[in-house]
C-alpha cells in the first residue's frame, strides 16, 4: 500500500473518487444545448457568471438568427447585445462573440479550431471554455475548472491551489487523460447537488470516506 500523502496514494484516492463519481453520475455531460462546435463555444462564453439554464433559454433565438461564425461576425453588435442581455455582462459577451467569430472566419476558414493554443487566442476564451469545447465538441480530453470544480477539488484534498490553471494541472497529474472530461463534469454536478458552497451535504455524500473536508466548517 502506498504511503499516506505520497503521490501514489493521491493517485489511488483520486481514482477511487473518480470511480464513485462515475457511478453517481454515469451520463454526465455538459448541460449547455448545442449542435455545433461554434454553438458550444458561444454558449460557454455566455455561461460566464450565468447559469446554464438561463443560457439555454437565450441561445435558441440567438442561434436561429446567427447560427455560425460567419453570421455572428457580420451581426450588428447592438442586436447581439439585445439577444444575450439576460445572461449578464451582455455588452462584453456580445463583443466577445462577435470578435471570436470574426477571428474564426479570418484565421480558420469559419471552423472552430480544435486545439488549446488556438482556442485561448480567441477573444473571451480562457482554458476553462477551451476545455469544455475540446472535450464535448471534439472529444479531446480536458479538465474544465469552474467555481464548482475549484471548490470540490479543494475540499477533497485533490489540490491545494486556488488558481484555476494550477488546479487543472494538479488534477491532470492524478488521472489518465481518458477520464479528464467526464471527471470535471462530474465534479461540477456534485458541486451543484451535494458539495454546495454553503453547508455542504456531507452526511449524504458518497465521497465522504475519501474526502479531506478542507475548509469545511459547517455542513449538513
Amino acid at each position: 500500500m502506498p504511503a499516506r500523502g505520497s503521490k501514489a496514494a493521491r493517485i489511488a484516492r483520486a481514482g477511487r473518487i473518480a470511480d464513485k463519481l462515475a457511478r453517481l453520475y454515469p451520463d454526465a455531460r455538459v448541460t449547455l444545448d448545442f449542435k455545433t462546435p461554434w454553438q458550444l463555444l458561444a454558449a460557454t462564453i455566455l455561461s460566464a457568471q450565468c447559469t446554464d439554464e438561463r443560457v439555454n433559454m437565450v441561445t435558441p433565438a440567438l442561434f436561429r438568427r446567427y447560427p455560425d461564425p460567419q453570421a455572428t461576425a457580420a451581426a450588428e453588435l447592438r442586436e447581439l447585445e439585445r439577444l444575450v442581455v439576460t445572461t449578464g455582462f451582455f455588452r462584453q459577451k456580445a463583443r466577445s462573440l462577435k470578435a471570436a467569430a470574426k477571428q474564426i472566419v479570418q484565421c480558420y476558414r469559419g471552423e472552430v479550431p480544435a486545439s488549446m493554443d488556438a482556442l485561448v487566442k480567441l477573444p473571451g476564451v480562457g482554458r476553462k471554455t477551451a476545455n469544455v469545447v475540446l472535450g464535448h465538441a471534439f472529444g479531446i480530453p480536458g479538465i474544465a475548472v469552474d467555481t464548482h470544480v475549484r471548490r470540490v477539488a479543494y475540499r477533497l484534498g485533490l489540490t491545494g491551489q486556488s488558481d484555476p490553471d494550477k488546479i487543472e494541472a494538479d488534477l491532470r497529474e492524478l488521472l489518465p487523460p481518458e477520464k479528464w472530461t467526464a471527471f470535471s463534469m462530474r465534479l461540477i454536478l456534485h458541486g451543484r447537488r451535494v458539495c454546495v458552497a454553503r453547508r455542504p451535504r456531507c452526511s449524504e455524500c458518497a465521497l465522504l470516506a475519501d474526502c479531506h473536508r478542507k475548509g469545511v466548517r459547517t455542513a449538513l
